[in-house]
């Protein structure tokens, strides 16, 4: 339905608004299965909480004054997962807007710069995550890999996307 109004609204169905919208879907598609990928291979040491719960329980417990129980870890995690995903995907989307066709490297790129702007770099400077340092080689590699994955089926998902709102 969101997709047909787009697609047969010619003020709405431009390049810009097709391309974020692509991209944004594309982006809720890597962020699950940058998920999956999490879910299987492990990105952190068991002891440790992922930066994305330690936002949404630091944000709990400014509200509610109670963080986020054990059992609604996952569910919250996620509800930082998918709209990261979305927007990340929404703007590799504009930056896509007058480029036709699917181009995987460029996926691989956008997967390896958001793992460098963030595992690598700012999420430890803000101490929500290790240095990459103290982090085991392993562990780094098997999030490169999701974040790659994440990166390379944004781009299938918004080039699919992007090729259907055009006809």
């Amino acid at each position: 339905m969101f997709l047909d109004t787009i697609k047969n609204n010619p003020t709405i169905n431009n390049s810009t608004t097709r391309s974020v919208v692509a991209g944004a879907i594309g982006g809720l598609a890597g962020g699950a299965v940058k998920g999956l990928v999490e879910y299987f291979l492990p990105v952190r040491k068991v002891e440790n909480r992922s930066a994305q719960l330690k936002i949404i329980d630091n944000l709990s417990t400014k509200i509610t004054g109670t963080p986020i129980s054990v059992q609604n870890e996952e569910l919250a995690e996620q509800l930082v997962n998918f709209p990261v995903g979305a927007s990340v995907g929404a703007a590799y989307g504009y930056g896509k807007k007058n480029k036709e066709g699917l181009n995987i490297a460029e996926g691989i790129i956008m997967g390896t710069s958001t793992w460098i702007s963030t595992h690598q770099t700012s999420l430890p400077l803000m101490g929500l995550k290790e240095k990459p340092t103290d982090v085991p080689v392993k562990l780094q590699i098997n999030e490169f890999i999701a974040h790659v994955l994440f990166g390379i089926t944004t781009e299938l998902v918004r080039n699919k996307v992007n090729q259907s709102l055009k006809k």
